[in-house]
C-alpha cells in the first residue's frame, strides 16, 4: 500500500465520489460551507489531499488545508469545521501567510475499517504538516461512536475514559499518536434544509415540530414544521498534533 497525492496523480481526485458515498449519510454532503469550497482543495491544494492505494485500489483518503491562524488552542471556535474551511479559503485568497494545518477529513473505505489504518494517516497528515513547515495539525475531530449517544452533550462525551484513554475511538487513535484533546467544537457543521429534504436525505417521516433521532447523527435533528425549516448541527472535538517541522 503506499500513500499518493491529487499533486501526483490528479485523476484520483475523480475517483473519490464512491468512496465517499459509502461512508457518510447523504445529509452529511449537504452543508453549505464544504459544497462552496471542497472542490478547491483538489484544484488549490492538491498537495494536501492524499490517497492511499492497494495496487490500483482506493483504500481510503484524507484532506486538509493551510490556514492563516495561529492563535492559542483554547481560542479555537465552537464552530470549528466550517470556520477552518472557509477561514482557510480567506486566507488563501488574501494571500495571508498559512501558520498551521487543519485536518478536514479521514474517510476509509468500509471494506477496509478496523485494520488500523487510521493510525497510518494521522501519521501522514502528521508528516504533511512538518513538510510544509507547520509545526501545528489542528483538527475538528468527529467522534466514531458519538452517535450512539446523540443525547449526551458533546463536553461530557468527551470526557469519558476506558483505561485512561478516550472513550471514543476515533479520539484514542489521535492521543496514541501524540495529540492533546483541546476543547469541544458543538457547532462544527450546521446543514438547515427543508423538512422534505431532510425526509428524502434519511428516510424518515418527521411529522411534527420536534427533536428527532436520525440514524448516524451526533445530535438530535431539529424539526420545525410551521416555518418548513429543519437544521443540523454536528459537534465535532478540537484536537491539536504538535509536529517536529523540516524545509519547506
Amino acid at each position: 500500500m503506499r500513500f499518493v497525492t491529487i499533486a501526483e496523480q490528479p485523476d484520483l481526485a475523480d475517483r473519490l465520489g464512491p468512496l465517499i458515498d459509502s461512508i457518510w449519510p447523504e445529509y452529511m454532503l449537504q452543508d453549505p460551507v464544504g459544497n462552496a469550497h471542497w472542490p478547491r482543495l483538489f484544484s488549490d491544494f492538491p498537495e494536501n489531499q492524499f490517497v492511499l492505494l492497494d495496487g490500483d485500489e482506493l483504500i481510503g483518503t484524507a484532506n486538509s488545508i493551510p490556514i492563516a491562524w495561529d492563535g492559542c488552542d483554547s481560542e479555537l471556535p465552537e464552530d470549528g469545521w466550517d470556520w477552518a474551511l472557509a477561514t482557510a479559503m480567506t486566507d488563501a485568497d488574501a494571500g495571508n501567510p498559512p501558520a498551521a494545518l487543519v485536518g478536514l477529513q479521514i474517510a476509509i473505505a468500509p471494506s477496509h475499517q478496523g485494520r488500523g489504518l487510521s493510525h497510518q494517516f494521522v501519521a501522514h497528515l502528521r508528516d504533511i504538516a512538518a513538510g510544509q513547515g507547520f509545526s501545528r495539525l489542528i483538527i475538528p475531530v468527529r467522534p466514531t461512536l458519538k452517535h450512539r449517544y446523540p443525547l449526551t452533550p458533546i463536553e461530557r462525551y468527551m470526557q469519558w475514559r476506558r483505561e485512561e484513554l478516550p472513550f471514543d475511538p476515533w479520539l484514542r487513535v489521535h492521543v496514541r499518536a501524540g495529540a492533546r484533546i483541546v476543547k469541544p467544537c458543538p457547532r462544527a457543521m450546521t446543514i438547515r434544509a427543508t423538512v422534505g429534504e431532510w425526509e428524502s436525505w434519511t428516510g424518515m417521516a418527521f411529522p411534527d415540530t420536534g427533536q428527532y433521532i436520525v440514524p448516524l447523527a451526533l445530535a438530535p435533528l431539529a424539526v420545525y414544521r410551521e416555518t418548513d425549516v429543519a437544521a443540523y448541527v454536528d459537534p465535532n472535538i478540537w484536537v491539536e498534533h504538535r509536529c517536529e517541522t523540516r524545509s519547506r
